[in-house]
């Protein structure tokens, strides 16, 4: 009997990521670092997310691995409905990972699949990055998918409709950034998020927060 190396087969055993639960040792609205078992795992995260998670110890997100011949790249997100939305846009040909957080970062679970439903461009164009062709590409791929999956039943993470804060603040620190160059929906994000924590909080302390924040 002998033994041939050249007809060895190899068994290469993937394990999956499916969420990390630990402590929240950072957060920007771009990255959350969470530490589990002394490990700390950086994931990128939606600005839906970061409202969700802001100000919590302990996390349990779920994770979306990007793995390419180049780069290692964990995504989180604070449910699996998340996931799934992140999963479908980045099938649509043209949106790749971070376009897809850059449009769950504008847009809620609920309000995208509302936009994708009714067949809004206006809206989904309105995102960052996001054209005229991809908005309706969009639509096309995904609104019987988002059906098929239930999604069009996730109720707003971090919706604006939570909790009522200080309209005129509001538009007056989302204006001021704005101004600065920064995107409309992911400011509001931000300082709805700012408002909910410090509701009498004037205009300008929240812009500064915001700036801290977002930049």
């Amino acid at each position: 009997m002998y033994f041939d190396v050249n007809k060895v087969v190899y068994i290469q055993i993937i394990a999956m990521i499916e969420y990390v639960k630990g402590e929240l040792t950072e957060l920007t609205p771009a990255l959350a670092t969470v530490e589990a078992a002394g490990v700390g795992y950086g994931l990128s995260i939606s600005l839906n997310t970061y409202s969700a998670i802001q100000g919590k110890r302990e996390v349990k997100l779920y994770v979306y691995e990007s793995i390419r011949e180049d780069a290692y790249q964990l995504f989180g997100f604070v449910n699996k409905k998340e996931r799934e939305m992140f999963e479908l846009l980045i099938s649509v040909s043209g949106v790749g990972a971070n376009t897809a957080r850059m449009i769950l970062s504008s847009l809620s679970v609920s309000e995208l699949c509302h936009a994708i439903s009714t067949g809004n461009e206006r809206i989904i164009k309105g995102i960052k990055g996001i054209g005229l062709k991809t908005a309706q590409r969009l639509i096309v791929d995904l609104r019987d998918k988002i059906v098929a999956l239930g999604i069009t039943d996730e109720i707003p993470v971090g919706g604006l409709t939570e909790a009522p804060v200080n309209s005129q603040v509001k538009d007056e620190a989302v204006g001021a950034l704005t101004m600065l160059g920064f995107a409309p929906a992911p400011s509001q994000k931000v300082v709805v998020a700012i408002l909910r924590e410090q509701p009498d909080a004037p205009v300008e302390t929240v812009v500064k927060l915001a700036l801290k924040q977002i930049k």
